[in-house]
């Protein structure tokens, strides 16, 4: 490796960070620049960016997007609230729960953290206002759940970790000592991202408890009533039914990811035309920009930064912070928590899916040196950056959850580090287990 490839590549990418570029343009600029200097044909850069955008598997990406703007605009949301609702019942801190079910829920469908937050908190944050919660917390509560979005399947940033990953091979000397591999899929990560996305719902119920009994939130009814469960089962059932036909789906093997988001399309305007009644064409079509706008951005960072990604690993630098990393400490636990510390910086301050694009051509690699599995690997990346949205500067969430609760971000931030800490407890459980992420991959066949 020469050191000045790496001074241009990192410097530059740096330079135009500080210089207020949009990321897009400081990988972009930083990757052309080092092709120049290496007197590499450009045209290679544009081919190399073209076939990162060209995937199969990423037409999933825009209709995951759509689908998930469609089933806010068609009711879905909603009712899927109503039902999160009625489960908490008398549970100390009882809409708190509700909103973290409801997160559970929608990120079943949206796939997106920020949507997520936006969905539920447009109907959860007033509504814990008027039950007395504090604006901030309620706020808070939002910001941290809807970062589950991306941990419960589908996920956008698993379906932008899959393609990152499937083209990198373990290093031979790997897989001459750990033997061969399993091969990372799209439909894998889906199905391991269950148990760990419960998890951390379940640890953001937890901390919810503690904190609503100590400022007194009390649960929404005295006891649970089967008979409004049983309504807003009913009046939901259809919105039900859209997370079990996606995974169901998949998990059956009766479509690929790609093919069950056209499906959530084509199911979620039945539903909102035909059933709901409430898809009209003017949110139809509010739908379509929206999906637009946020598909264009992703394929841009995805264009820049793959061809970012093939130069690092050009120049060989994973092989090198892997020697760097196995040179301080062959423990498994210790490098373990200087990669999830790494990433919870690194979330602080760049957006989840170019910050995926960008480190898994080289912290993949390292774990592979170390024998791990890529699935858990993946996992445990996508885990650590969902916290992100919810730690400033950067934090998507807090400035959703500020939008539409009217709280300041400051307000927010200081009431949400319980929900950070044990986020990030929860994750170094995962990661320390891998058997969490991979149980449940292997009981159904992968």
């Amino acid at each position: 490796m020469d050191a000045y490839i790496v001074e241009i590549l990192f410097g530059g990418f740096f330079l135009m960070l500080l210089l207020g570029a949009p990321i897009t343009i400081a990988l972009g600029g930083a990757a052309l620049a080092t092709f120049m200097a290496v007197e590499k044909n450009p045209i290679a850069f544009v081919q190399i960016a073209f076939t990162s955008v060209g995937s199969f598997p990423l037409m999933a990406l825009p209709a995951f997007v759509l689908a998930g703007a469609l089933m806010e605009a068609a009711g879905i949301s909603r009712r899927l609230v109503d039902i999160a609702e009625t489960l908490a019942g008398p549970i100390t801190g009882g809409l708190g729960t509700a909103t973290v079910l409801a997160c559970l829920f929608f990120g079943a469908i949206s796939g997106s953290g920020p949507a997520t937050t936006a969905a539920v908190g447009m109907l959860m944050i007033p509504a814990m206002v008027k039950r007395n919660y504090d604006r901030g917390y309620a706020s808070a509560v939002t910001a941290a759940s809807g970062g589950l979005g991306i941990i419960i399947p589908p996920s956008i940033p698993m379906v932008i970790f899959g393609i990152s990953a499937i083209g990198l091979m373990p290093p031979p000397e790997a897989v001459a000592k750990f033997g061969q591999f399993d091969t990372v899929s799209i439909p894998k990560l889906f199905v391991a991202g269950v148990i760990p996305g419960i998890l951390m719902a379940g640890s953001l119920v937890l901390i919810n408890y503690f904190i609503s009994k100590k400022h007194g939130y009390v649960g929404l009814t005295e006891k649970w009533s089967f008979a409004d469960i049983r309504v807003s089962l009913r009046k939901g059932v259809w919105s039900v039914l859209a997370p079990v036909i996606i995974l169901g789906g998949i998990y059956a093997g009766l479509f690929t990811p790609t093919e069950s988001a056209i499906v959530a399309i084509f199911y979620t305007l039945f539903v909102g035309i035909f059933l709901h009644r409430e898809l009209k064409f003017a949110s139809l079509l509010n739908s379509l920009r929206t999906t637009t706008w946020i598909t264009g951005r992703v394929l841009l960072i995805l264009f820049t930064a793959t061809v970012f990604g093939r130069l690092l690993v050009e120049q060989r630098i994973p092989a090198i912070i892997a020697d760097s990393m196995l040179g301080l400490t062959d423990n498994i636990y210790l490098i373990w928590s200087m990669v999830i510390v790494f990433l919870l910086f690194v979330g602080m301050f760049m957006e989840t899916l170019a910050a995926i694009m960008i480190l898994v051509p080289v912290l993949l690699p390292v774990m592979y040196t170390l024998g791990m599995d890529p699935t858990h690997v993946g996992i445990v990346i996508i885990c650590t950056l969902s916290v992100g949205f919810m730690t400033p500067p950067l934090g998507e969430n807090l400035f959703v959850a500020s939008g539409i609760g009217g709280s300041s971000i400051e307000a927010i931030v200081r009431r949400i580090h319980p929900f950070v800490i044990v986020s990030t407890i929860t994750i170094f459980l995962i990661a320390f287990f891998p058997k969490l992420s991979l149980w449940l991959p292997h009981m159904v066949g992968y």
